[in-house]
């Protein structure tokens, strides 16, 4: 599966407008299409799983002593049987993998098919009203807004520790 960088994609820059939305429609596209390819793979990996665990039920019915130790397995310990199995429990696994996936990926779409779209959409209006034009100094929009996040980070670095220090006394 390919890996999409959900950070990078989010991001507008303020001194690009006109690119970011030529890009917009495109972007939410491709994360449509990821979201779509994992749906898929989710139902593949689905019907995986049942038929490890069909494999696994028709192995213990067929050898009932080998499998579960009785010669007259009931349903509880077949199913015992299949959900201890490294087979199944691979199986089930992955299939989790890609579910997470998925959500991430469906959240990821439709913070760009509707937050970042309207992002954008403020953008232009505060740029059609010249909110950028500010004062005879010229502003670098994304110089200030790393070092907002750079302090932002800062202070959690720091509250994280503050937090420590108040735990141990």
């Amino acid at each position: 599966m390919t890996k999409f960088d959900y950070e990078k994609d989010m991001k507008i820059d303020p001194d690009a407008l006109d690119i970011e939305w030529l890009e917009q429609a495109s972007l939410a596209l491709k994360y449509g299409k990821l979201v779509s390819d994992l749906r898929v793979e989710v139902k593949r990996l689905g019907e995986k799983v049942k038929t490890v665990r069909s494999e696994l039920i028709r192995k213990a019915n067929n050898d009932p002593e080998g499998c579960c130790n009785k010669a007259k397995p009931n349903a509880a310990d077949i199913e015992a049987y299949y959900r201890s199995h490294d087979n199944y429990k691979q199986a089930v696994a992955t299939m989790q993998e890609v579910e997470y996936e998925l959500e991430f990926a469906e959240l990821a779409k439709n913070e760009i098919c509707y937050t970042r779209k309207a992002a954008l959409e403020n953008l232009v209006i505060l740029h059609g009203q010249q909110y950028f034009a500010g004062p005879k100094v010229p502003r670098n929009i994304s110089k200030e807004w790393e070092a907002k996040q750079k302090q932002k980070s800062t202070n959690n670095v720091i509250s994280r520790s503050m937090n420590r220090k108040r735990k141990v006394k």
